[in-house]
């Protein structure tokens, strides 16, 4: 709900189509002779804008980036028709007075320039508050222009004649057409631009404070009215409650101050250079031991790797002396059983002989 009103203040307001963007000036020039034909002028306009904003945000996922812009002008003049044929049917005396101007809303940069810009980009709902923001600013425009010169141009106001007012012509005319507006926008001007210096006057600025100063202008540079460095004050005036006291006694204040503040300032800058080299002595003296010790620790590898070599020979020679050994008594003891065994065959052979020849 805010951005919708913001959408319809922004349109009104702050970019007014006509006196802000100064948009739409062919129908603003030329329709403009009476507050009947601005008004109407702007509804129409206003309808086109709402309609052609909501189709095109509809469709801004499916009309090609390439071929947009005739994308819109069939969407305006589709909608543009529409009005004319119903302006024709119900209101003839407004479409004859607006002549073919109705049909050039197709090509008005305003609603052009609301679908490109926003409608594109935006859904469908904040596409549709802006097109009624802008409608409404466009048709505010109309009506101020075409009243202020059918009063004075005719005499009159929405068609009410005034009794007893001499009119002036040339207000009716082209010309009156570019002087009502020059007028109105200067005096719209000129109020923005009183408001900014209303403003700007009645903001102070406070030195001791200034995060909570009230003078956006300011950006933190005190203004200097007599040359001489202020304080407090207004813009554009001297102060008259500024004293003079109250300065000497706030300037020892502010020497003190920043002496206070240098000294815990130069209290701590050595304390913390002291911190570091602190840090540093430790971190020196770590780094010679850890190099010694690495060398103890290879050295020590060094000596202990040819003494395990040497108890490993001494282990193994024992060891292949005591196998050859027992090889050897294998060997033996495997002669001597065969040769028993041989012996013990001899003997029988022989008694077997003996008992042969006895017999």
């Amino acid at each position: 709900m805010n951005k919708a009103i913001e959408r319809i203040k922004n349109g009104i307001v702050t970019e007014n189509p006509t006196f802000v963007q100064i948009l739409g000036m062919c129908p603003t020039l030329a329709v403009t002779t009476s507050a009947i034909n601005g008004l109407g002028m702007g509804l129409s306009t206003t309808v086109i804008l709402i309609m052609s904003n909501l189709m095109i945000s509809a469709l801004r996922n499916v009309i090609p980036n390439r071929v947009r812009i005739p994308a819109y002008i069939v969407i305006v003049a589709s909608f543009v028709t529409i009005i004319d044929f119903l302006l024709q049917a119900f209101i003839p005396s407004l479409s004859e007075s607006l002549g073919g101007y109705i049909k050039l809303i197709v090509v008005n940069c305003i609603i052009l320039g609301r679908a490109e810009s926003y409608a594109s980009k935006n859904p469908v709902i904040p596409s549709v508050f802006d097109g009624v923001g802008m409608g409404l600013g466009f048709t505010v425009g109309l009506t101020a222009i075409g009243l202020v010169r059918e009063l004075i141009g005719a005499g009159s106001v929405f068609g009410f004649e005034i009794p007893g007012y001499t009119s002036i012509a040339i207000f009716v005319q082209s010309p009156g057409a570019f002087l009502v507006l020059a007028f109105l926008i200067a005096f719209l001007n000129f109020r923005k631009m009183r408001k900014k210096k209303t403003a700007s006057n009645d903001t102070v600025c406070r030195m001791e404070d200034c995060a909570h100063c009230g003078n956006t202008s300011c950006g933190g540079k005190f203004f200097d009215f007599d040359g001489e460095n202020d304080v407090v004050g207004r813009v554009g005036q001297k102060p008259e409650t500024v004293k003079e006291e109250p300065k000497q006694a706030e300037e020892p204040k502010k020497e003190e101050e920043p002496k206070q503040a240098e000294e815990p300032k130069k209290a701590e800058e050595p304390k913390q250079a002291e911190e570091p080299k602190k840090e540093e002595e430790p971190k020196q003296a770590e780094e010679p031991k850890q190099e010694a010790e690495s060398k103890q620790a290879e050295e020590s590898k060094q000596e202990a790797e040819p003494k395990q070599a040497e108890e490993s020979k001494q282990v193994e020679e024992p060891k292949q002396e005591e196998t050859e050994q027992d090889e050897e008594k294998a060997v033996k003891t495997a002669i001597e059983s065969q040769g028993k065994k041989n012996g013990k065959g001899r003997s029988k052979s022989k008694k077997k002989g003996n008992g042969g020849k006895r017999k």
